[in-house]
């Protein structure tokens, strides 16, 4: 028989916070009477708990509105100044480390390439605390403020006594990169930050369902194409993970039977067809013209007359309209959402030749319930997801910082999402 979770008054205050903060955050402003019919707590309640966020300095006044008869209604709404959140992007080819406040406004950034390196553990690390000091100097935050550190990376993370990280693509087999992390930000101005580390394309679906294309859906499958190929699986508004953490690896699964060699080491993945690097290998192969960079080179091929620029391009085309496909028949979801550097460079050339070529391979039915759209937060969105993560538990723990610091290698969504999540500004 399962075992009762019996909940404390401590708890139950926890949550009420928890549900208010959320709802100022996602559609503050809003006045107590607001609050309380959104939320259905009574107003003593909501006025009781209103005092605590208030008292914790994570909600702030925002000016009146006129009620009927009586005194102005005071507006509420989450304070931005409270505290930062950074997010780093373990990319292909860098390291972005972004500084944001509380209402994810950007404070700083430092983008630090690999180069010959690659992606040898102790470099990747490195650069991740040299950038975490640099946005941190430059913004000129207290560092104590900073309430935590996202951190997305490509692969499987493993959830074990400290997060471990699996990744065949670039050779990684158990990698202790929490505790790798945790001993470097231990020593980064004398403050211990609280880590958060999941899959770069989950945290880009967290910021995609949050803040972009996604809002207001409960169903979908956010896909993040850039040098590799991910996704994630949106299920009643959380993140589908699998038993072991490793559900969503779009990229690896198989378009052709004994076909292309994969990163990964297996043949014919989708990631070896659609993914930048195969394609600019490709590219190369056909005679083409690559730059230093992988974003103008993919550039370059998108835009290139020459016929066998045009056969890559056809060839992206039909693979990834079958690919998407696959997530339609598999997934039913509302949306499909094309992201990632790669991903929103090929879309914005050829998504309605890639939405003819998913009608083909589709069930009709589904694909006819199914949109496809390009992401809205731009080629850096998973820094901005991984400033989420930290968010997400500042969000459920009811504002307060020491809730925050416990249990860090908490997944990136620990309930759903908002049904009707309203975009920051520099977001949309």
């Amino acid at each position: 028989m399962p075992e009762r979770t019996r909940r404390t008054v401590r708890d139950l205050r926890r949550g009420n916070r928890s549900t208010l903060l959320r709802r100022l955050y996602f559609d503050g402003p809003l006045t107590r009477l607001e609050l309380s019919r959104l939320t259905g707590l009574s107003q003593a309640s909501v006025s009781n708990v209103v005092a605590e966020l208030l008292d914790l300095g994570v909600i702030t006044e925002a000016g009146s509105v006129e009620s009927d008869g009586g005194r102005p209604r005071i507006l509420l709404k989450t304070a931005p100044g409270h505290g930062q959140l950074a997010g780093v992007d373990v990319g292909e080819t860098r390291v972005l480390v972004e500084l944001f406040d509380l209402e994810l406004t950007p404070l700083a950034k430092a983008d630090l390439p690999l180069g010959d390196g690659g992606h040898d553990v102790a470099a990747v690390v490195e650069h991740a605390l040299s950038g975490l000091r640099t946005v941190i100097t430059e913004s000129g935050v207290d560092p104590g403020s900073v309430l935590g550190v996202g951190v997305g990376v490509p692969g499987t993370v493993e959830r074990t006594p400290g997060t471990v990280v699996h990744c065949q693509t670039i050779g990684w087999e158990a990698v202790p990169l929490e505790r790798m992390l945790r001993e470097g930000t231990a020593t980064l101005e004398g403050t211990d930050l609280p880590l958060f580390i999941d899959n770069d394309a989950t945290a880009l679906g967290q910021a995609e369902m949050w803040f972009g294309t996604g809002r207001g859906c409960r169903n979908a499958v956010v896909a993040l194409i850039g040098s590799g190929v991910g996704a994630c699986v949106v299920v009643d508004g959380a993140p589908y993970r699998g038993s072991a953490g490793s559900a969503g690896e779009w990229g690896h699964t198989t378009a052709q039977v004994g076909g292309a060699p994969c990163r990964c080491g297996a043949r014919g993945c989708l990631e070896a067809y659609v993914g930048a690097s195969a394609l600019l290998g490709r590219y190369r192969s056909a005679g083409g013209t690559t730059a230093t960079g992988e974003e103008e080179s993919l550039a370059a091929l998108l835009a290139d007359p020459a016929p066998a620029a045009a056969g890559i391009r056809a060839e992206v085309v039909a693979y990834l309209g079958a690919g998407i496909a696959d997530l339609v028949n598999l997934f039913n979801p509302e949306k499909i959402i094309i992201g990632g550097w790669a991903g929103l460079l090929i879309g914005a050339r050829m998504l309605d030749p890639i939405q003819q070529a998913a009608a083909e391979y589709a069930l009709r039915q589904p694909f006819a319930r199914t949109s496809i759209e390009l992401g809205r937060l731009g080629p850096e969105a998973v820094a901005v997801g991984a400033a989420t993560l930290p968010l997400a538990r500042l969000l459920d723990g009811g504002g307060t910082i020491e809730q925050t610091r416990t249990g860090q290698s908490a997944p990136a969504v620990s309930r759903p999402g908002p049904p009707r999540a309203a975009s920051p500004e520099h977001l949309s």
